[in-house]
């Protein structure tokens, strides 16, 4: 299993960068149609928070694919000679990426609560803390001071963590308007709230808006990673 894995290590990282982009893009268009549902004032109260607790569960399939993506593209950049940082280094970054998806799962588990749990916090700063170390490293490393390659035709490794730094940002957008809607729904489940009815309204109005600048910016990510034009 080992020799296999060793033989065929890129091909198999590369086929999880894949599965990990699907679970993204598709879990994102998933929520997006849900969220139809979730809206429409036709339905009770009861079928709208199923149709809520719907998009939770397409949405952590997404979480996972947008945490898996890192390790897998920081192991692929290493055998391809785009980041010098192997070794240690690596198995200390599929350690972390472990226990991030222990936290990503463990806010799932909380996803109805009310108020956010320390797993929901957690998961969200691992992003604040992420999101600069993104942006600064691609960008010191497009302007030639590492700790990047980028050289003719290896810049696109820095612009793709650049966008990925940047769609991470517009996700943390999205949850904000999705942090809000159990709040929104515990006030629905007591009686008819024309107030919630519109601040749920307004709230999806805005995130489908939002959802829109994500898929480009996913989509731009894979086309960096896929052609590498530059």
């Amino acid at each position: 299993m080992i020799e296999f894995f060793t033989s065929h290590e890129l091909a198999i990282l590369r086929y999880l960068h894949i599965l990990a982009m699907v679970f993204w893009l598709g879990g994102e268009w998933g929520v997006f149609q849900t969220s139809y549902k979730v809206v429409n004032s036709e339905l009770t109260a009861p079928e709208r928070l199923r149709h809520l607790d719907t998009v939770f569960r397409i949405d952590v399939l997404a979480r996972v694919g947008i945490v898996s993506l890192l390790p897998l593209g920081l192991h692929m950049g290493y055998l391809w000679g785009l980041q010098p940082y192997g070794g240690t280094f690596l198995m200390v970054v599929w350690i972390l990426w472990v226990l991030w998806i222990a936290i990503t799962l463990l806010a799932f588990r909380d996803k109805m609560a009310k108020n956010k749990t320390i797993f929901g916090h957690l998961e969200d700063w691992s992003r604040y803390a992420l999101i600069p170390a993104l942006l600064v490293v691609g960008s010191t490393s497009l302007l030639g001071m590492g700790p990047l390659e980028a050289g003719e035709g290896q810049k696109w490794y820095s612009v793709k963590l650049i966008i990925f730094g940047v769609a991470i940002i517009i996700g943390l957008v999205l949850r904000y308007f999705l942090h809000s809607w159990p709040g929104i729904f515990a006030t629905l489940m007591k009686g008819p709230d024309a107030k919630a009815e519109m601040q749920l309204a307004k709230s999806i109005r805005a995130s489908r808006r939002v959802a829109f600048t994500y898929w480009i910016t996913i989509l731009a990510a894979g086309f960096f990673g896929a052609v590498k034009p530059i």
